[in-house]
């Protein structure tokens, strides 16, 4: 029996090493900086803030990387967020949006904040910085709201 065990052990000790040989790709295209949704809208310097802790590292070229996040499977795993939430809505490639689009964006996040959905709450477990309070909460949606182009009759 206790053979048996070290022989798991071992195996998955192997493992976790073997596999820190397959990093995730974490190349940045290149970008237009005046595109840049913080260098577009220029919002105040509390505002910014709370758009960079909440929602930059996940939804921009601009993502800080923790330590944690180079050792696989855990870079696995945050990176397909990364990319999903790119995917979803790059605040880097803003300019890029049309009106029409830019503003379904701005309502959907205001939605996801507005639900306690965004930032993700696994995020905000790893990343205390991200978190908002009630007050925060309502900031940021207020000043998503105050950029769209089309509002709801």
């Amino acid at each position: 029996m206790r053979s048996r065990v070290l022989q798991v052990v071992t195996g998955i000790v192997v493992l976790l090493i073997l596999i820190q040989f397959f990093p995730v790709d974490r190349s940045v295209p290149s970008t237009e900086a005046d595109k840049d949704f913080l260098n577009m809208h220029k919002p105040n310097h509390e505002t910014a803030m709370l758009v960079i802790n909440a929602c930059y590292d996940c939804h921009s070229y601009k993502t800080n990387y923790p330590w944690y996040s180079k050792l696989a499977p855990v870079s696995w795993w945050m990176q397909s967020h990364v990319d999903e939430g790119r995917e979803n809505m790059n605040f880097s490639l803003w300019g890029n949006y049309t009106d029409n689009r830019a503003d379904h964006k701005l309502e959907e996040a205001i939605d996801l904040i507005e639900a306690e959905e965004m930032p993700l709450p696994v995020y905000v477990w790893a990343h205390s910085g991200a978190h908002l309070n009630e007050q925060e909460r309502k900031e940021l949606i207020n000043y998503l709201a105050s950029l769209r182009t089309y509002h709801d009759e």
